[in-house]
């Protein structure tokens, strides 16, 4: 009896651990409650598919939001933008000169209870392929400045 008991927590462990690894956003869809962290995703891909079509150059990624985050419901249409999260330490009591780019997906009236609320999606920008045109390029140091080319 003593040994059953003690398998009991293994058992559970194991059943926890197997339904939150078969989980994946693609299963985390909106309902009736719960705002979908899929359609978080969603917002945040067409946000960057729209702002690289709009700069080329950049080739920004929308990652994965954490899968840890629930909101409710959101009345009203997701809205996306950039939003810049900058490092603050405690032992200076100040900002640190450090900050990251994500998308901010918002939702500014939620069904119920009737709030705010912002989901922050990482992004990742891609490194564009050897030889591509890149404002960022080096200058080309054969070039001397003042010249004509000639």
């Amino acid at each position: 009896m003593h040994i059953h008991h003690n398998l009991l927590p293994l058992c559970l462990l194991f059943w926890a651990t197997h339904c939150f690894s078969s989980t994946s956003i693609e299963d985390m869809r909106s309902n009736d409650a719960v705002h979908g962290l899929y359609e978080i995703r969603e917002e945040a891909r067409k946000f960057v598919a729209q702002e690289n079509a709009r700069n080329p150059q950049s080739e920004w990624e929308a990652l994965d939001p954490n899968l840890k985050v629930l909101v409710p419901r959101c009345a009203v249409p997701l809205k996306a933008r950039w939003h810049e999260i900058w490092w603050f330490d405690n032992a200076k009591s100040e900002i640190v000169q450090r900050s990251r780019r994500v998308i901010s997906v918002v939702c500014t009236q939620s069904v119920s209870p009737a709030q705010k609320w912002d989901v922050h999606v990482p992004v990742h920008q891609r490194r564009p392929a050897y030889g591509s045109t890149n404002k960022y390029r080096p200058l080309d140091s054969s070039k001397k400045s003042g010249s004509n080319g000639e």
